[in-house]
């Protein structure tokens, strides 16, 4: 009896067979049926061995969302090569660090970009080839509009391909230190799918707008599992509020995936301009855990269903998910909007725990804190040629996540903070999260993120920095004290720094570590705070 490698691959494989006539992407006014992705697939695979790659070896992106590095996933697969997706908001240095560090030998860069690359492009080591989508006739590099229908749409041979080979280096954004690439198999990819478009109710009916960025973590998986059931991808290179709203409305958009900070910024354009949205719509949020009003208002003004899923890029990435069970269906409306955001209760295929420093699960009562552990098929395979990191995020079987939290008596899991952004004031733990759950509550606050800062008396106390909502005013004076008539006194925040807006990642989540660089240079110190 011969066992099927789980290889990725297949996914296209079977859009292609089922759904080959489907207009499957739509990338600005371009559109492609799955069959004519798959030529423009094989097209990338047979130019790729031309240009001299073989299994094993990496090939670099750095694209917004696009066909092109939706293509790419599978073209560079076919080959038995790895994917190595870059993130379009770093800095030449860092991408000089990870294409050297990868070992890529390929990198294919959006024209948009290119800039990024320019100031390093004499020191990568590694990288034989540029190609450049949309190039412009300044680029002196391959061109891939002219470049990818020189070669052939016949099917391609494919390289032996075993599941346990990796598919995709990850590079997670380094907050000290240089980022560390995730290593992922094509079995932690293939599983983690299966798992996720059970638990998100993916069907070929669905319309996918592609609004996380494809780099991170493959827009979770989205290249895989929306793929795999024949859905209809719809490709946004530069993701504003009106663009969405628009692209919801145009293609009739099913479901989509995205930071809380961009949801949020959705409840405010929709505040403003109150867009039609006549389909039902699911939005999937992972990143810190919205206060439940956010969850009513989400389903209550906008329509949409709210979905909160919980994981991280070592884990493939999702480990948890906060739908209603059919259990708890009784609970009032208010409770179930607590429970939906939380991170929730694990998926099928992976066993997720909170536990204290002696590894013990900490009890089902909604206080005790400890750290998230995480086995499952997902977690990967160790970090790229640094295996001291290896052995210290994965232990005894367990990845560790270094995310703090709570497990309720119905066993959701509630993430109350990184153990970095932990502020420990009097001997206290107080969960940043929850204090920014209070802010949001003000009328006038836009968005907010809190951090530790120093205090004589208490070692730490918690300090705010606030984006207000347009032409609204308020004092330092009214926010802390509006924050102490809705938490214990110990929790309530200080300070208050209001700016025009927050550091985020290019998917949305707020960098406390550049608002934590931000107070020590304004103190006149140096170097960087740490919890």
């Amino acid at each position: 009896m011969m066992n099927v490698p789980l290889v990725l691959p297949e996914f296209l494989d079977r859009a292609t067979l089922l759904y080959g006539n489907k207009e499957a992407v739509f990338c600005d006014k371009r559109v492609f049926t799955y069959q004519q992705l798959n030529d423009r697939v094989n097209q990338l695979s047979h130019g790729l061995r031309a240009l001299g790659v073989e299994k094993g070896d990496r090939v670099a992106y750095l694209a917004p969302n696009t066909v092109e590095m939706l293509e790419g996933f599978y073209g560079v697969f076919q080959l038995g090569a790895v994917m190595v997706p870059l993130n379009v908001r770093l800095k030449p240095d860092d991408y000089l660090f990870i294409l050297n560090h990868s070992e890529s030998k390929i990198l294919l860069v959006d024209q948009d970009l290119y800039q990024l690359i320019q100031p390093i492009k004499q020191k990568l080591a590694t990288v034989k080839h540029i190609i450049v989508h949309y190039k412009d006739e300044q680029t002196l590099e391959i061109g891939y509009d002219q470049w990818l229908p020189e070669h052939s749409i016949a099917k391609f041979k494919r390289a032996d391909l075993d599941e346990n080979d990796i598919s995709s280096l990850l590079y997670t954004s380094g907050t000290t230190g240089n980022p560390k690439g995730v290593m992922l198999t094509h079995r932690n990819n293939y599983l983690h799918a299966l798992g996720t478009m059970h638990h998100l109710r993916v069907t070929d009916r669905d319309v996918y707008l592609h609004v996380l960025p494809m780099f991170h973590v493959n827009g979770w998986g989205a290249p895989f599992y929306y793929t795999a059931n024949g859905a209809a991808h719809i490709c946004l290179k530069k993701a504003t509020p009106e663009s969405i709203f628009k692209a919801i409305q145009d293609y009739k958009v099913s479901v989509v995936h995205m930071a809380p900070t961009v949801l949020n910024s959705l409840l405010q354009y929709y505040e403003i301009h109150n867009p039609v949205i006549e389909q039902d719509v699911r939005v999937v949020i992972a990143g810190s855990a919205p206060p439940p009003a956010f969850v009513s208002r989400v389903e209550k003004e906008l329509g949409w269903e709210f979905i909160q899923v919980y994981g991280m890029t070592e884990s493939s990435p999702l480990s948890l998910v906060s739908t209603i069970r059919s259990q708890l269906t009784h609970l009032c409306s208010e409770e179930q909007s607590r429970i939906k955001a939380k991170a929730g209760y694990p998926m099928i295929g992976s066993d997720v725990r909170v536990v204290n420093k002696n590894g013990e699960e900490v009890v089902h009562d909604g206080k005790q804190i400890g750290e998230v552990v995480t086995r499952s098929h997902g977690v990967m395979l160790g970090y790229w040629k640094n295996p001291e990191a290896t052995m210290e995020a994965i232990r005894n079987g367990w990845l560790h996540t270094g995310d703090m939290g709570t497990v309720d008596q119905y066993g959701h899991i509630d993430i109350v903070d990184r153990k970095k952004d932990v502020i420990i004031s009097g001997g206290e733990n107080i969960s940043s999260i929850e204090v920014e759950g209070a802010l949001y509550e003000h009328p006038a606050v836009l968005e907010a993120a809190v951090i530790a800062i120093p205090h004589e008396k208490w070692g730490e106390t918690p300090h705010a920095y606030v984006v207000l909502r347009e032409n609204r005013q308020v004092s330092e004076a009214e926010i802390i004290t509006f924050s102490r008539e809705r938490l214990a006194h110990f929790k309530a925040v200080t300070g208050v720094t209001f700016v025009d807006e927050l550091p985020k990642t290019a998917s949305g989540k707020i960098q406390k570590v550049h608002l934590r660089d931000e107070y020590w240079k304004e103190k006149g110190k140096t170097g960087r705070y740490v919890n």
